[in-house]
């Protein structure tokens, strides 16, 4: 029986569920399309360029999960070929849960926001810490100022997200920007008040 590449979130025990309050029929019809895409598309790749900040979820040998934010200037989740992501691994606090909960399961999972314009992406793959690798240093980042390593994730499924209960935000930018505006509408219409009453 063909693996479907959905099924590594729908597991017996979810498809059950499904069944149960109703979703299952809908979820087995686009399985009947190839289920979630597998590789990195145009439209993915694009998405990840403009995100600064996703968080990376592994699980220790307990079975309990763990999910680390991970952030950095738009871009620095790399995709490195259809199959492919990866990012420098910056010193933080030192506490290393990821690179060890890594090191007994490379099953991981990476989950993508986009809050101005209310998407989620999903991605279910294995991760690799890898360290040492000037050429593969290369490719992620241009300082190795504080890089411990880079973190390999290999994608083996991702899917898109509905907007619901997503809240709009807007980055710094956007709303300093936006200050500057009304900074300027005020200064403009304070003229004009000026001029009227004149």
């Amino acid at each position: 029986m063909k693996t479907i590449s959905s099924d590594i979130a729908f597991t017996p025990a979810v498809k059950s569920q499904q069944e149960r309050f109703g979703s299952r029929m809908g979820y087995a019809r686009m399985e009947e399309q190839g289920g979630w895409e597998d590789k990195v598309t145009g439209d993915l790749k694009s998405f990840i360029a403009e995100r600064e900040s996703f968080y990376l979820a592994s699980t220790g040998s307990e079975g309990y999960p763990y999910i680390q934010h991970r952030g950095g200037e738009k871009g620095f989740l790399k995709v490195l070929d259809e199959n492919t992501l990866a990012f420098a691994d910056f010193s933080g606090n030192r506490q290393y849960i990821t690179v060890g909960n890594l090191s007994e399961n490379d099953r991981a999972f990476i989950f993508l926001m986009d809050y101005e314009n209310q998407r989620r992406v999903k991605i279910w793959g294995r991760a690799e810490v890898v360290e040492n690798d000037a050429d593969l240093m290369a490719q992620v980042t241009d300082t190795a100022d504080r890089v411990e390593r880079v973190i390999v994730f290999r994608v083996e499924a991702w899917d898109v997200n509905c907007p619901k209960h997503i809240p709009r935000y807007h980055s710094h930018e956007q709303v300093q920007s936006l200050n500057e505006e009304i900074n300027e509408l005020k200064k403009e219409n304070k003229l004009l008040k000026q001029r009227t009453t004149a």
